[in-house]
């Protein structure tokens, strides 16, 4: 396999289409936390990506048989979807979960916000793909220190952690900056063929490291919650989500499309606040607001027009 060709160097304008759907997939991994944080009280974490790739991968397959357009016109991209697979899910999860045995889910969130950065430097720099702003790099650095003030005090509390773990949800975030550039070479297929094909490729690989690291038995014994919060996680959050999120690659790029690890902390706080009357802290607030003012820095029109 040879690295995708290099199309326009310019990043695609954000429309207003674009950021409803950047600020939906956003919404939709945001709420993911509540469902995971069910869900792996009696399901081992290994296990419960498996189960994610797997349910979400077949409701795609059930999909494309009901609707076309047929799984045949992926398959001689299976070495990319084998690449994809292992750089947008099986490191990057694995990685996340391991480092967070270790450190804080406030930190976590933080580091794995720094992934627009990396991007820009994976796909701008590197690569070559996209033409980096000034407005783009002012924008992301704000994102990630407003990701910081809204985790607050928590943050504080877990900067301490061992070097190894933090290494760990750095490399999540390097792992999807890599992702981003493999996308590129499905520039030509649906989205639908392209989440497909890359959640069975994750299954596949899952399959004998979920059973290595957790049996045959990892998830029998689990209650109904937890079955439920596992199916919405793997439908709502896995399947829909990923075709709202190669649509994305496919429409506002590679750079823009990374942003939504802005959006996702946000959406958690909030939906935490509606639906489970969690008080919204001054800080919180606060680092909401240096968010929206970093994407409204990355899309840039308020500026040019004053």
């Amino acid at each position: 396999m040879s690295l995708p060709s290099s199309a326009s160097p310019q990043n695609p304008p954000m429309t207003a289409r674009m950021w409803a759907l950047l600020l939906l997939l956003g919404v939709i991994w945001g709420g993911s936390f509540f469902s995971v944080s069910i869900a792996v009280k009696e399901i081992p974490p290994l296990t419960l990506v498996l189960i994610r790739v797997a349910v979400a991968a077949t409701a795609l397959h059930l999909y494309l048989l009901a609707r076309g357009p047929s799984f045949a016109l992926a398959r001689p991209y299976s070495g990319w979807f084998l690449l994809m697979g292992l750089l947008n899910n099986v490191v990057p999860f694995s990685l996340m979960f391991i480092g967070q045995t270790a450190i804080g889910a406030g930190l976590a969130s933080v580091l794995n916000a720094t992934t627009p950065f990396w991007t820009l430097l994976v796909v701008g720099f590197v690569f070559r793909f996209e033409t980096p702003t000034l407005n783009k790099l002012i924008g992301v650095v704000i994102g990630i220190a407003g990701t910081a003030v809204m985790i607050g005090p928590g943050l504080a509390a877990d900067i301490g952690g061992p070097v190894w773990a933090k290494f760990a949800l750095i490399g999540t975030a390097l792992s999807y900056a890599f992702a981003f550039v493999v996308s590129r070479r499905f520039t030509g297929l649906p989205p639908v063929l392209v989440a497909t094909g890359q959640l069975t490729a994750s299954t596949l690989m899952m399959i004998p490291i979920a059973l290595y690291a957790d049996g045959f038995d990892g998830f029998l014994h689990a209650g109904a919650g937890s079955w439920t919060a596992a199916l919405a996680l793997a439908l709502v959050a896995t399947a829909f989500a990923y075709l709202i999120f190669f649509e994305l690659i496919r429409t506002a790029g590679q750079s823009n499309t990374s942003l939504v690890t802005m959006i996702t902390p946000v959406s958690a706080v909030l939906l935490g606040a509606i639906f489970l009357g969690q008080r919204l802290e001054l800080f919180e607030l606060a680092g909401m607001a240096l968010i929206g003012l970093g994407l409204v820095t990355i899309d840039g029109r308020l500026f040019r027009r004053r």
